[in-house]
């Protein structure tokens, strides 16, 4: 560190009294300096230290200046107790003051409010207030400071006290100085460094000590001794620094921690007052003799390289370990200035001012950067140049070099004949390593530390600024003071070249040829004796490594990565492969690997090519080379050839095209041509060859078509070439319709295989209709079938099966499982009908049943279970074998259909809130139920649920008897809880009724017209005549229907033509005569008697007669005459299907209007009916749609 005087002032009074300088203040911006001189305020420039004006306005010594942060006022204090605040245009603005003289001022560097201290207060003004808040204080104030953040202030004081303040002047932190009174607080300072943690306070008392505190009032380190009575303490604007002024009549700098650095300027008399220019190195004293001093300090470089290691000096008193590869940073505190560096692979070597510490590292790993201190040399040495080796240093003072033992033994000793500018270590074994050393009077010497002979390489004219040796010891660079740089060959002695501008060199330590060099704001790279290659850098080259360029700047190190492509370039022009993969090697971009393997290859310098092509990993061209070297290995040596390879696979094909047919390798050309698709050149090509050839050609390039992006064009080729098939893949996977179905159109229909495929292709396409006609043109039926199946074209798939019957099963097998999958389960089941699939018909329609009946869908098991029997009907007629087994199974089915049909309107009644059926069909409903549940009760069907309605209906229509006899068969029965209470009640209840049942409830037999108690072992068939009754199917009242059975050998046909036959109706009154036929006769009858009224007798009457008291049921036979005698709307047939026989039934009360459904043939009230089916749209029973035909 130097301090240079940038001008000196010394300020007298009109008498020529020198004026003491009490204090200074430099404006924010540095331009101006305010001066605290006699009782004048004087302002400076600081460029040059003119007095731009005096200022005038106390009437006594001006003891204190401020400036405010913001730049635009500042403050001066005096001794006539009075404070004037000035604008920056240097105008007084405000006055005001204290009860004594003011000894200190300071601005808050935030809010911008003023301290002012006086002997016995302090005061703070703010240009809000209008008036001045003033605290009493015990002591004299010498000094005051307020903190970063402009919380607290800190005021120091006489009797050895430093009292922190907050912006109210409230005291809240009190630091008592252990000498008190008898060592006064001079000067205080907070670090203005925005990097520390806490707010750091400077305190210099006359006690002769430095001393830090934390604005908690607890001391940082140990008390410093000065020696020296301190006057003025004053922060660099980093914090990096301390200025300390005092007694010992100059001013010194010190580290922030307090180390004592050296002097700035020694002066005649004590140093009242020292301030550094904001962000600058600038310091200004102020003396007590009127001297003002302006010094810039120059802080030089103290530094060390070592290969990739840096060691550099930071805040003077650390040494920073910089790794320029890894850039890793390693700092070590030397806690005392640090004056020379040394590094050299594991040792570090530091000079302080009293001692030489030697650092070495943990390990020999070339990333470790822990140091450990291996030596200490406890001498003062005076030395210009330190360098360190494994086990000595040397020290360079002029011309003397001394080399010492870790162990401060000197050794050896080199007496220069001139002095010595540059000294550098350039390796060698430990203990024996060797020193490159130039003169200024141009002697360059290596020197060896065991050796007391310095050995001369060469001599110049001109003075050595720089040296450095090539990797080989074979070349010397040297730059001289005339920022020459010079090459010799260090065995010939020859100087090789020399280039200008140049202030440091340095040779790459991986390339023997290369080296840079640095100047004029130019860096400059020479490979060999190629020309130099130029780049912009700032600062000095110091090493050059591979591809990295270590470059000094200032104080920074920084590694640049140059590509080296320019000297790459230099050698490629030569044809220097190798070399130019030496100097690839170094670091280059990738396209210039490219480059430098596209120029090997063709040169035929196949192993550069390999390595190079291998960096970039280019593995066609990797490829091509280990197929040439294949090739040379089995004994091609025709380089033309290889060459034109080269070419092909560049993209050079005219020129690889001469090449092969120049070494007689057309067949190679043509090749390359048609598999570029360069069929216009290769026609070129083949103008004079064989039409054989050309034909191959015209192959190649509808194959080509067919890869290439353009397949439409590939597809007319082939056609016109007549590959109908390959044109149609190429159509077809396009999905070009239109043109598949021109082709197909136009195809024979013998051509079955490319029908076939075009048809294949309309179907993926989804164009049915083309697919179809496609189908058709080949006559192909099945395929037909199969294509409307698999589109789901199910009416196009039904007519042709109408035309085709034998496919019947390719359709209706898939379409009902189709409709199974679509859950349109019904519509399946007679699909498999229809496709004569009984077994899956039957098997769809008990699956569907079963689960009516467990999701309690009972109206929906009826109509399963009808359809079953139907279909059982279907299969007894079909199949004679199975005939008994499937009537059986019909009666069943049929039984357990008007089971499940009556049982759901119970099931409703009972799970329901509200029912729409009337109490005397209910009631009807479950009698008849009950009848029939005596046996086996069918799944799903609940006896609970049939009692409880038959009771509750019972005891609400009168019909107690039946009520209690249903109440009590429910007691023997698990009633659900829900219906237990109302169930024993209405139990109780009807115990209170009379023990009979209403008499309009109690059915009528029509056979026998005998009243049938409502509940009977018989069931629903008359107690008396055995008939069974024939029941409304929906409101279950008995119909008066008499069934009757057919004479032996009357056919139904027959019976039907005897029925139709109408009787001839007679009016008693009128007529006199009457026609009878009977039997094979006819007779005719007068009878004059008008007044007798004779009964009519019906033959049919007749036959219901039968004997009282026997047990078996006698049904009612009808002979011919009988039948004829019927009248056709008194009979109602059922007309069974095979082989069932028909059923007849003789209605007894004509006008009783009965309809019976043709298709289940259940019989209803035609009322009914009606209702029933105008609610429904279809029968009740069956669902068949009312316009459905018979």
């Amino acid at each position: 560190m130097r301090a240079v005087p940038t001008w000196i002032d010394k300020v007298h009074d009109r008498d020529k009294v020198e004026q003491c300088i009490y204090d200074l203040a430099f404006k924010p911006d540095g331009s101006q300096l305010i001066v605290a001189a006699g009782n004048r305020v004087l302002v400076y420039d600081t460029a040059d230290g003119t007095l731009i004006q005096p200022l005038k306005g106390h009437k006594d010594t001006v003891y204190c200046v401020a400036y405010a942060k913001d730049g635009k006022r500042f403050a001066s204090g005096s001794a006539d107790k009075s404070i004037i605040i000035w604008t920056s245009k240097l105008e007084g603005i405000l006055k005001y003051t204290h009860n004594d003289s003011i000894q200190c001022v300071a601005y808050n560097p935030v809010t911008h409010q003023l301290a002012s201290c006086s002997s016995g207060d302090f005061g703070l003004w703010s240009p809000e207030q209008k008036s001045v808040s003033k605290h009493k204080v015990s002591s004299k104030i010498t000094c005051c400071g307020w903190t970063n953040d402009g919380q607290y202030l800190a005021l120091g004081m006489m009797s050895g006290v430093v009292s922190i303040r907050n912006k109210n002047g409230e005291e809240k932190v009190k630091i008592e100085r252990p000498g008190g009174s008898s060592s006064p607080i001079w000067s205080i300072a907070w670090n203005p460094s925005k990097d520390e943690h806490h707010d750091i306070l400077a305190v210099a008392d006359w006690g002769q000590r430095l001393s830090f505190y934390q604005l908690s009032g607890k001391q940082i380190g140990k008390d410093r001794q000065l020696n020296f009575d301190p006057c003025c303490v004053s922060y660099f604007s980093k914090g990096e620094y301390i200025v300390i002024g005092g007694s010992d009549k100059q001013a010194s700098l010190y580290t922030k921690d307090g180390v004592r650095l050296g002097t700035i300027g020694e002066q005649n008399s004590w140093v009242w007052t020292c301030r550094v220019k904001p962000d600058s190195n600038y310091v200004v004293v102020g003396c007590q003799d009127g001297t003002i001093a302006f010094f810039q300090l120059i802080f030089s470089t103290v530094h060390g390289l070592y290969k990739d290691r840096y060691a550099y000096r930071d805040s003077m008193t650390d040494v920073i370990v910089q790794h320029l590869i890894t850039e890793q940073k390693v700092r070590i505190k030397c806690r005392e200035l640090v004056k020379k560096i040394a590094i050299y692979r594991s040792r570090l070597a530091i000079q302080l001012p009293e001692k030489i510490l030697i650092y070495e590292l943990y390990s020999d790993d070339s990333s470790d950067m822990h140091y450990r201190v291996k030596e200490k040399i406890c001498r003062r040495f005076e030395c210009n140049l330190l360098v360190v080796c494994s086990q000595h240093i040397i020290l360079c003072q002029e011309k003397r070099l001394q080399c010492l033992s870790f162990t401060s033994v000197k050794e050896k000793e080199w007496i220069m004949e001139s002095l010595i500018r540059y000294i550098k270590v350039i390796g060698g074994p430990p203990g024996r390593e060797g020193l490159l050393v130039g003169l200024k009077n141009g002697a360059i010497l290596k020197i060896f530390v065991d050796n007391p002979f310095p050995i001369m390489l060469l001599k110049q004219n001109t003075s050595v600024r720089c040296l450095d040796m090539s990797t080989s010891r074979s070349k010397l660079a040297v730059v001289d003071e005339h920022n020459t740089c010079l090459v010799y060959d260090i065995h010939t002695k020859e100087l090789l070249f020399q280039e200008p501008n140049a202030n440091s060199v340095a040779w790459n330590t991986q390339c023997e040829d290369m080296l840079c060099f640095s100047g004029s704001g130019y860096l400059n790279i020479k490979a060999s004796n190629f020309p130099v290659h130029q780049q912009k850098l700032q600062g000095f080259v110091v090493g050059y490594n591979g591809s990295k360029i270590f470059c000094l700047h200032v104080y920074s190190m920084a590694a640049v990565e140059v590509p080296q492509s320019a000297p790459m370039y230099q050698y490629l022009e030569r044809r220097m492969f190798k070399e130019a993969y030496q100097i690839a090697c170094l670091g280059v971009t990738d396209s210039d690997w490219r480059d430098l393997a596209t120029e090997a290859l063709e040169g035929l310098d196949f192993d550069t090519a390999k390595k190079a092509f291998i960096r970039v990993r280019d593995l066609r061209y990797l490829e091509l080379i280990n197929s040439i070297e294949e090739r040379k290995k089995r004994g091609e040596s025709n380089s033309e050839l290889f060459l034109a390879d080269v070419y092909a696979y560049q993209g050079k094909f005219h020129e690889a095209a001469k090449l092969y047919k120049r070494s007689g390798h057309d067949n190679r050309a043509l090749t390359m041509y048609t598999d570029l698709r360069m069929f216009e050149y290769a026609k070129d090509f083949l103008a004079s060859a064989d039409p054989k050839d050309t034909k191959l050609l015209m192959k190649k390039q509808a194959d080509w078509a067919k890869n290439s992006k353009e397949p439409r064009a590939a597809a007319d080729m082939y056609l016109t070439a007549g590959e109908n098939m390959k044109a149609i893949e190429i159509i077809g996977e396009h999905g070009w319709v239109d043109m598949l179905i021109d082709l197909a159109r136009k195809l024979d229909k013998a051509e079955r295989e490319p029908l076939a495929r075009c048809a294949e292709f309309f179907q993926k396409l989804n164009h049915h209709g083309y697919a179809a006609e496609t189908y058709s043109k080949m006559g192909d039926l099945k395929a037909l079938v199969q294509l409307h199946v698999e589109a789901r074209h199910w009416d196009e798939a039904f007519s042709l099966v109408e035309k085709h019957p034998q496919y019947k099963d390719d359709v209706y097998v898939p379409y009902a499982q189709w409709l199974a999958e679509n859950d349109r389960f019904e519509e399946a089941q007679k699909a498999f009908h229809k496709a004569g699939r009984q077994a899956e018909a039957v098997k769809v329609l008990e699956q569907l049943t079963h689960n009516a009946v467990v999701e309690s869908r009972f109206n929906d098991a009826s109509y399963y279970y009808w359809m079953l029997s139907m279909q059982c009907l279907d299969i007894a007629r079909d199949n004679e074998e199975k005939k008994e087994e499937m009537l059986s199974k019909f009666h069943s089915f049929q039984h357990l259909a008007e089971l499940y049909h009556v049982y759901h309107s119970i099931h409703r009644y009972m799970v329901e809130p509200f029912s729409s059926n009337m109490p005397e069909t209910l009631f009807n409903l479950s009698r008849f139920l009950f009848h029939n549940l005596t046996k086996d009760i069918p799944l799903g069907i609940s006896k609970v649920y049939t009692l409880y309605a038959l009771a509750k209906q019972s005891k609400a229509l009168g019909a107690y008897k039946v009520a209690r006899h249903a109440f009590e068969k429910l007691q023997g029965l698990k009633i659900p809880a829900r219906f237990q209470e109302s169930m024993e009640l209405s139990c109780l209840t009807v115990r209170s009724k009379p023990y009979h049942d209403s008499e309009e409830l109690i059915p009528m037999c029509y056979r026998c017209s005998t009243n049938n108690p409502l509940l009977t072992n018989q069931g629903n068939a008359c107690v008396n005549c055995r008939q069974p009754f024939i029941f409304s199917a929906s409101s279950y009242e008995v119909l008066p229907l008499v069934e009757f059975y057919l004479e032996e050998g009357i056919t139904d046909e027959e019976a039907v033509s005897l029925i139709d036959l109408e009787v001839p109706r007679v009016d008693r009154k009128t007529a006199r005569w009457q026609e009878m036929s009977s039997g094979e006769s006819q007779s005719l009858k007068l009878d004059d008697d008008d007044d007798v009224e004779r009964p009519e007798v019906d033959p049919f009457t007749a036959k219901l007669s039968f004997e009282q008291g026997g047990s078996e049921f006698v049904p009612v036979m009808v002979s011919r005459a009988v039948l004829r005698s019927m009248s056709r709307r008194d009979v109602l047939i059922k007309r069974w299907p095979k082989p069932l026989s028909w059923q007849y039934y003789r209605s007894l009360l004509p006008d009783v209007s009965i309809t019976m459904c043709p298709s289940c043939f259940q019989m209803f009230h035609s009322e009914d009916y009606e209702l029933l089916v105008l609610q429904h749209n279809c029968c009740p029973y069956c669902r068949r749609p009312f316009d459905e035909p018979n």
